[in-house]
């Protein structure tokens, strides 16, 4: 496996960590093609029960990386955006289609399709340091990786909506009252206490759970996937958009954007 994706086994447990640690796990097509073929290498691997996703370094991930948008921007590259929101297609797909539990590990600040990444995931247990955030408002994007189907299901269309809108950032504990965040640990115990709640996971019985995934998850992929091809077609044109040129000029520049609605 790539570099991108390091992998800790220890009994029947596997850890997948983001590893772009000086990026903040910021996504390019590399990592997400590395963690989509990860999950795929395990699919079939029965000794595994459960697989854990977290990132390397203080943050879990800070969703597509701006200065490759950027310069794809630029030179009008659309298909360069593409092919990064197809990575988020294929990873959400593959995690859906696991026979076994996914435990989102967010360890730091999750944004953008890092957000929707940690939503991809059957549940999370969270850092206090890990504020979420649907930060695509912000770049004049439209939000990926799952992220319209995920959040109104879980939070629901309002609060969602919200979210979407005004692009803010939320910390872990108001993630957590609005049931993004199962539960919430101090930094200092968040290692340990992932580790037992994956303990907890692989002692529970597989054949038992993985109806209850696919009850819960596999049976809405048909759902899951369309709206996920959507996002795409979605995306690029908001790529297009002046709006998206302003948005990433002004993140890049430090300013706030001034939209125009082109």
């Amino acid at each position: 496996m790539s570099n991108l994706i390091l992998t800790e086994r220890t009994d029947n447990i596997l850890t997948l960590r983001l590893n772009r640690p000086d990026r903040l796990n910021a996504l390019n097509v590399e990592l997400g093609e590395a963690l989509a073929s990860a999950l795929l290498h395990v699919r079939e691997d029965t000794t595994i029960r459960v697989i854990v996703l977290t990132g390397a370094g203080r943050g879990f991930c800070a969703g597509g990386d701006v200065a490759l948008l950027r310069d794809a921007r630029s030179r009008e590259a659309h298909h360069e955006l593409e092919a990064l929101v197809r990575t988020g297609k294929k990873i959400c797909m593959a995690i859906a289609d696991l026979p076994k539990p996914v435990l989102g590990a967010i360890n730091g600040p999750a944004a953008g399709g890092g957000a929707n990444l940690a939503l991809a995931c059957d549940f999370r247990i969270a850092s206090t340091t890990a504020a979420f955030g649907e930060s695509f408002a912000k770049l004049g994007l439209y939000p990926d990786f799952g992220g319209t189907f995920f959040l109104p299901r879980l939070i629901g269309p309002a609060r969602a909506a919200e979210l979407f809108y005004t692009a803010d950032m939320i910390d872990a504990a108001e993630a957590h009252r609005l049931g993004i965040y199962n539960h919430v640990v101090a930094p200092e115990n968040f290692a340990a206490e992932t580790a037992k709640l994956a303990a907890r996971l692989a002692a529970a019985p597989p054949f038992a759970v993985e109806r209850v995934k696919q009850r819960l998850f596999t049976d809405h992929r048909a759902e899951l996937e369309k709206a996920l091809d959507e996002e795409i077609k979605r995306q690029i044109e908001c790529f297009k958009s002046r709006d998206c040129a302003e948005g990433l000029a002004a993140f890049h520049e430090k300013r706030a954007p001034n939209f125009s609605g082109q």
